[in-house]
C-alpha cells in the first residue's frame, strides 16, 4: 500500500480512549477533557475488523495507544484480538506505565510483542509537576514488569524542551543504560503552531519516509497528525476511509487546530 509520494504504509495506530490517568501539561488542560462518549468509542470488533482489513492492504505494524490505553477496560482481552490476526508482525504499545506492573505479564501472554513508556525525569517531584500528580515508582515498577514479562526491547519515550543534554533528559539517558531499555528523545510539539522534530532515536517526525496512519478512538483514519482532515470508517466505510485516507496523506505535515495529542496518541 502506497501514498501518492510513493512511501509504503505499513503502520497503523490505534487509539483506544481518549482517558488518561494523568494530566501531563504538554498534553492535556488541568481541568481534564469533554470526553467521548460511550456511543462514539470504537468497539473491540470494530477495531479488530478495520485492523484485519488493513493488514489484508498491507499494515503489518500496529500500536496502540491513547489516552492511556491501559485504562481502556478490556484491553487484555483487545490485545489478543489484534495479536491473533495473521499478518501481524509487530504488536506495541505506548503507556504512560502507571498501570503496567499489574498488567505487563498478561499483556505479553496476549500477544503484545513491546512497549514504549513515558518518562520525562527521574526527579520524583518533578514528575509530579509534569504530570500534575503522578507518582514515578509506579512508573519504575512498571518497567521493571515489562522486562520481567518479555516486552522486548522497552523503549522510554523522553519529552525534551531543547535538546537531549538537558538535566532531565540526561538522568532518563543514564537510567536506561543502566536498565538496558533503549531511549528515544522528542521535542515537545505544538499541534496549531505546527512544530515537530524527528524524534532522536525513533522515526517519527521524518516526514519524507513516514508510513503511518492512525485511527483515533471515534473510528477517524487520520493519514497525519499534522493535519486537519481524517475519514470516518463508519461514515464512508472502512475501505473507503483508508483508501482515502492513504490518497490523501500529504507530504509533510502543516498544523492541526482540530484535534489533539490526548485524542490521537501523539
Amino acid at each position: 500500500m502506497y501514498d501518492s509520494f510513493d512511501r509504503a504504509i505499513n503502520y497503523l495506530r490505534i487509539s483506544l480512549t481518549d482517558k488518561c490517568n494523568l494530566r501531563c501539561r504538554y498534553c492535556m488542560p488541568a481541568e481534564g477533557i469533554k470526553r467521548m462518549s460511550h456511543f462514539e468509542i470504537l468497539s473491540f470488533e470494530e477495531i479488530t475488523t478495520f485492523t484485519k482489513m488493513a493488514v489484508e492492504h498491507g499494515i503489518n505494524k500496529v500500536r496502540l495507544t491513547g489516552g492511556e490505553p491501559l485504562v481502556r477496560k478490556g484491553v487484555i482481552e483487545l490485545t489478543g484480538m489484534i495479536a491473533a490476526i495473521p499478518g501481524v508482525e509487530d504488536l506495541s504499545m505506548t503507556t504512560n506505565g502507571i498501570l503496567l506492573k499489574q498488567q505487563a505479564q498478561k499483556l505479553a501472554e496476549a500477544g503484545l510483542n513491546r512497549v514504549n513508556v513515558s518518562l520525562d525525569t527521574l526527579d520524583p517531584e518533578e514528575y509530579r509537576h509534569i504530570t500534575r500528580g503522578g507518582n514515578i515508582d509506579d512508573v519504575l515498577q512498571g518497567i521493571d514488569a515489562a522486562q520481567e514479562a518479555g516486552l522486548y526491547p522497552v523503549k522510554l519515550n523522553c519529552v525534551i524542551r531543547k535538546n537531549r543534554f538537558e538535566t532531565n533528559a540526561q538522568q532518563v539517558a543514564e537510567f536506561a543504560a543502566r536498565k538496558g531499555v533503549q531511549v528515544r528523545f522528542i521535542r515537545e510539539m505544538n499541534l496549531e503552531n505546527g512544530f515537530f522534530s524527528v524524534v532522536e532515536g525513533g522515526n517519527g517526525g521524518a516526514c519524507h519516509k513516514c508510513n503511518r496512519i492512525r485511527l483515533t478512538a471515534n473510528g477517524l483514519i487520520k493519514p497525519c497528525l499534522f493535519h486537519d482532515f481524517g475519514y470516518d470508517i463508519r461514515e464512508l466505510g472502512m475501505e473507503r476511509a483508508l483508501e482515502k485516507a492513504v490518497d490523501n496523506k500529504p507530504k509533510s505535515g502543516t498544523t492541526n487546530t482540530t484535534s489533539t495529542f490526548y485524542n490521537m496518541g501523539g
